[in-house]
């Protein structure tokens, strides 16, 4: 199953409730696998950082961000970065998950790279999915997930992941 839940792409409302929620299920004990980012805030004019933490692994966070200069226009993501992020969860996966946690179904996940094959591959294995998606992925994301997408109030994700997982937590 694929919970998912969306908010204002602009907002980090998203990321925090993501980071605050992987928190409170690894606290319990849940085997998580995915990544959750954090944005760190560089100051007034300046655009943020955006690091991923890997879940269930003790590897550093990884920078996904780059800086462009201030009069850039383009997107600063990092795809490399990314890549490697992704291998990283994977490789967490593979050793075993109650939960996936992905910080969204964005761009590049739309375009069928980034988290989307790890998406993919958590399901098949039958491991529940729990993902943000910016209103603007909307379309695509019904297009990947079909039926096993399904829509969770943003106040409900903990109950939702413990449903899913059939223990207590």
């Amino acid at each position: 199953m694929l919970g998912f839940f969306t908010m204002d792409a602009e907002d980090d409302a998203a990321d925090r409730l993501l980071f605050d929620t992987a928190n409170a299920l690894g606290a319990r004990g849940m085997r998580l696998a995915g990544a959750v980012q954090s944005n760190i805030d560089r100051g007034e004019g300046q655009v943020c950082d955006m690091d991923l933490a890997i879940l269930g692994d003790d590897g550093p966070a990884i920078r996904i961000s780059q800086s462009l200069g201030n009069c850039s226009q383009g997107c600063r993501l990092d795809t490399e970065a990314l890549t490697f992020a992704v291998a990283r969860a994977e490789a967490v996966l593979a050793r075993g998950a109650d939960l996936v946690i992905v910080n969204k179904f964005g761009k590049l996940e739309a375009a069928g790279r980034g988290f989307r094959d790890f998406i993919a591959a958590a399901l098949a294995e039958d491991v529940p999915v729990l993902l943000h998606v910016p209103p603007d992925q909307l379309p695509e994301f019904w297009a990947f997930a079909g039926t096993l997408a399904e829509e969770i109030d943003p106040e409900g994700l903990i109950d939702w992941c413990k449903g899913k997982i059939g223990r207590a937590a």
